[in-house]
């Protein structure tokens, strides 16, 4: 799986550089093996962001983006689009991308859904399915969050030095931290989709797509 995903990182055309952060040894010897570029961390981070964190302090560049590892079939466009909007917003500190609500989606909690204002910016990150439309209410636009972040390096560096915060840890989303403590998170539209791969069931569907895409080739 970490193969596709740094495969798909490394298609971005706004990236200079893919690294693998993990303090698993066998993912390492994984990355190794397809020529990627692996950096051990500490076993003792609590959140992919503070493993985020510790590689970052010791790079240079001003914008890091962080690609989960369960996401393999995430768009390089949509990578492109983190740090174009950082770009284009040079006030803002943190990117991220949505894309819209499937009614298959509406009801899971491993989808996180997302509102947000009339300039893109989120105002809520939840794996419930938001915002609840009351009965006779016109349909709204309903957006599901994909698992991408872009980061100025120096709030990155800040924003692991946070403490955790209720609603972070109530929704098990490390992103609510960022809007508890009062900063911004920008969520640039897309078209495109990614599965996350948090259940077995996830797994199995990934397979199939992969499968599909090899015979039509």
């Amino acid at each position: 799986m970490i193969e596709h995903v740094h495969a798909r990182a490394a298609a971005a055309t706004r990236v200079n550089a893919v690294l693998v952060a993990t303090d698993d040894e066998r993912i390492a010897k994984a990355v190794d093996a397809f020529g990627g570029t692996a950096v051990m961390t500490s076993d003792r981070h609590r959140t992919g962001t503070d493993r985020l964190a510790e590689v970052a302090a010791a790079l240079s560049g001003e914008i890091i983006i962080n690609v989960q590892g369960d996401e393999p079939l995430i768009d390089a466009g949509a990578i492109d689009a983190c740090v174009q909007s950082l770009i284009e917003h040079p006030e803002d500190v943190m990117s991220t991308v949505r894309r819209p609500l499937g009614d298959d989606d509406a009801e899971n909690p491993a989808v996180v859904k997302v509102v947000v204002d009339a300039h893109d910016v989120a105002l809520y990150f939840s794996r419930a399915p938001i915002p609840h439309l009351r009965a006779g209410h016109a349909e709204l636009a309903r957006w599901a969050h994909l698992g991408l972040y872009g980061y100025r390096r120096t709030f990155l560096l800040a924003l692991a030095a946070l403490t955790p915060t209720p609603l972070e840890q109530a929704e098990s989303l490390e992103q609510l931290r960022v809007l508890e403590h009062g900063f911004r998170i920008r969520c640039v539209k897309t078209l495109s989709t990614s599965i996350g791969v948090d259940t077995a069931e996830d797994l199995e569907r990934v397979r199939g797509l992969f499968a599909t895409l090899r015979q039509q080739r």
